[in-house]
């Protein structure tokens, strides 16, 4: 298999370097960063999405899949970058947001003005304006359903109000997604993640959710398996590296995922491993991670993937996620021996590695003292409701400096200099105090630091079979 001795660095995009001195990361910054990438060894640059987007979801609402948002570059950058990782032999691999397009998609606004046509590439219910067509959630709180007064209609959004789902069972919509992946293919893109891909088929029927939120009914769906398989072969990427990230899903649905006969997908990500701090199951109810369960989850998906042909990606941290060094580290103490030990365990497991920046630096926590320090629309929210359950100022904040996705987006620590090297203007997001100690120049010139046990572990890994 031709990605099994390989490994992925995931770039958060706005937070990797800013090039042009307005405080957000950009596609030019990362070009210039390629040196260094090249150093550490990685093989997959995973960049997480710049395209034309409202940016309501960080860039996950998509507003145009072949164009690019001003904030992060042109074309004409992104046709750099793909060249300059090419000469360094380094792969792009761009983020696929397919269960959702943004309402600002050209798509959407043709369908509130009235077309039919388009109506039928999302999932739209007629009903009255007080009775949404199931009781189903949404991700991010409140109905999964808008209504649309003009067209007496409610459309599904299982995320964001902004976010309104496609109907995958229209075969004009597959066309137009794997068109995207055609247009993305000739531009020399050499692999694909694809955003909670397996919520893209949903029941013909859709009915009343006693039991939850309704996922029990769109999770790994009627026909995620087929409409998968016929995506990735009519596009032809099926020699492609590609990973799905997988939301709420089992063990025999990411064994059929990524079952080389299957032709669906190289890999998968799962989340089960990320909840055992998880307290009733609580992401806002903070416990120390229960090591027994950690270790249970990963035997059981080593070994069932591995009886049965699946493939993992293998990883501890990326944009929607603390630092693993404070989560199930010492990040003052033995921050180097606990960077070193979670690089271990996941480089030694079967499965393809991601890195997420900044990781092979040992970069911490932000540990924010004050709300004013945040930026995410799930913190914020959060604070505000864990105030209404009762929770002081302080243990609120306490619980958000541990759990804000916030802390896996603060900038890339470049350099022990202003902004930590990230750019010349103030950062849309405050970079940890420690930035003076943790930083790539030092860590480069260190023989003995995080990078270089990275490094190593990278070399290791590629050459030696028995470890992956």
């Amino acid at each position: 298999m031709h990605f099994q001795n390989k490994v992925v660095y995931q770039i958060y995009t706005k937070s990797f370097m800013d090039s042009n001195g307005d405080g957000i990361g950009d596609i030019p910054g990362v070009t210039q960063r390629l040196d260094y990438l090249q150093e550490l060894g990685v093989d997959y640059l995973w960049m997480t999405p710049f395209f034309k987007s409202p940016l309501k979801d960080n860039g996950y609402d998509v507003a145009d899949y072949t164009a690019i948002d001003p904030v992060f570059g042109t074309m004409e950058d992104v046709d750099e970058l793909i060249a300059q990782a090419g000469k360094r032999g380094m792969g792009l691999m761009f983020d696929m947001v397919f269960n959702h397009t943004s309402t600002e998609h050209r798509w959407f606004q043709r369908a509130l003005a009235g077309e039919r046509e388009y109506q039928d590439y999302y999932i739209f219910r007629d009903g009255a304006p007080d009775a949404p067509p199931t009781n189903w959630e949404s991700k991010f709180g409140g109905s999964a359903w808008e209504y649309v007064p003009h067209l007496k209609k409610w459309y599904l959004h299982l995320f964001d109000v902004s976010q309104a789902d496609l109907n995958w069972d229209n075969s004009k919509v597959r066309e137009e997604l794997k068109n995207v992946l055609r247009f993305w293919k000739r531009k020399g893109v050499k692999g694909f993640r694809f955003d909670v891909v397996n919520l893209i088929s949903k029941p013909a029927v859709l009915e009343d959710d006693h039991e939850g939120d309704g996922r029990r009914f769109y999770t790994d769906g009627p026909h995620v398996h087929e409409y998968l398989h016929e995506l990735v072969m009519d596009a032809g990427i099926d020699n492609y590296i590609t990973v799905g990230e997988m939301s709420s899903t089992s063990l025999d649905n990411c064994v059929r995922y990524t079952n080389p006969e299957e032709k669906e997908l190289s890999m998968v990500f799962n989340f089960h491993h990320l909840k055992v701090d998880y307290k009733d199951g609580d992401k806002w109810a903070v416990m120390p991670p229960d090591f027994g369960v950690l270790k249970e989850l990963f035997c059981t998906w080593q070994e069932g993937m591995q009886a049965h042909q699946g493939w993992n990606a293998v990883f501890w941290c990326n944009h929607d996620q603390p630092r693993a060094v404070s989560r199930f580290g010492d990040d003052e103490r033995y921050r180097l021996e606990s960077a070193k030990m979670l690089a271990t365990c996941i480089h030694l497991m079967r499965g393809t590695p991601y890195i997420f920046q900044g990781e092979e630096l040992g970069m911490t926590n932000a540990h924010y003292t004050a709300i004013s320090q945040y930026r995410d629309v799930e913190s914020l929210n959060y604070y505000k409701i864990l105030l209404e359950r009762g929770k002081t100022k302080q243990e609120a904040l306490d619980i958000l400096a541990q759990r804000s996705r916030d802390n896996g987006r603060t900038p890339m620590q470049w350099t022990g200099e202003a902004n930590a090297g990230f750019s010349t203007a103030v950062p849309w997001l405050a970079p940890p105090e420690n930035y003076k100690a943790i930083n790539a120049q030092s860590a480069v010139a260190d023989g003995q630091s995080v990078f270089h046990f990275y490094q190593k572990l990278i070399r290791l890994r590629s050459v030696t079979a028995a470890l992956r």
